[in-house]
C-alpha cells in the first residue's frame, strides 16, 4: 500500500470510504492504519466509524497493552486518544493539509479494564497557514464509565504540491 494513500486525512477517509461497507473492512483499514503508523498500531486498535470530527475505535482488553495491576497500561490509553483524536481531525481535511501531534494531555478517571471504546467529536477548521487544533477524546469501559479524557494539540499546515 502507497505511504501517500495514508500520508494524509484525505486519503484515509477515502481508503474508510471503500473498505468500510466491505465485510472486514473496517479491521483491514485498522491493519493498514496499523502498518502505515507502528507505534499506533501496536495496541492492535480497531476503527468502528469514522467520518469528518468523529471517530470511535474499539481496544480490546489484551496481554500487550496490559500493566502489572491488571489494567489496561496507561501510555496504550495515551496512544487510543492519540490515535481517535488524529482520525477525527484528520479525516475532515482536505489533501493539501497535514497534521502532527504536538502536544498530549490526558486525564485518567479510573482504571481501564475489557473492552474500551474511544470517541472523539471536534470541529473541523479552515487551514490557512499553520495553525494548532485541540481535539478532546473521551475513552470508556463496557460499562459506559468514563476512565480517560484526552487532549491533544494537532499542528495544521499546508503542504506543496508533491511533497
Amino acid at each position: 500500500m502507497p505511504s501517500r494513500l495514508l500520508s494524509s486525512g484525505a486519503g484515509l477517509a477515502d481508503l474508510w470510504t471503500k473498505l468500510s461497507p466491505l465485510p472486514g473492512g473496517s479491521w483491514l483499514f485498522s491493519r493498514a492504519l496499523g502498518l502505515m503508523v507502528p507505534y499506533s498500531g501496536s495496541i492492535a486498535a480497531h476503527i468502528r466509524a469514522l467520518e469528518p470530527g468523529y471517530a470511535r475505535v474499539e481496544l480490546r482488553d489484551h496481554r500487550g497493552v496490559r500493566n502489572h495491576l491488571r489494567s489496561v497500561h496507561a501510555i496504550a490509553l495515551a496512544n487510543l486518544g492519540e490515535v481517535t483524536t488524529g482520525l477525527a481531525t484528520l479525516v475532515g481535511l482536505p489533501e493539501n493539509v497535514r497534521g502532527i501531534l504536538t502536544g498530549l494531555s490526558i486525564e485518567y478517571m479510573k482504571k481501564a479494564r475489557g473492552t474500551l471504546i474511544a470517541e472523539c467529536r471536534t470541529a473541523i477548521p479552515v487551514v490557512c497557514a499553520s495553525m494548532d487544533h485541540n481535539a478532546i477524546g473521551e475513552i470508556r469501559d463496557g460499562a459506559s464509565d468514563l476512565v480517560a479524557r484526552v487532549t491533544a494539540k494537532w499542528r495544521l499546515g499546508l503542504v506543496e504540491p508533491n511533497a
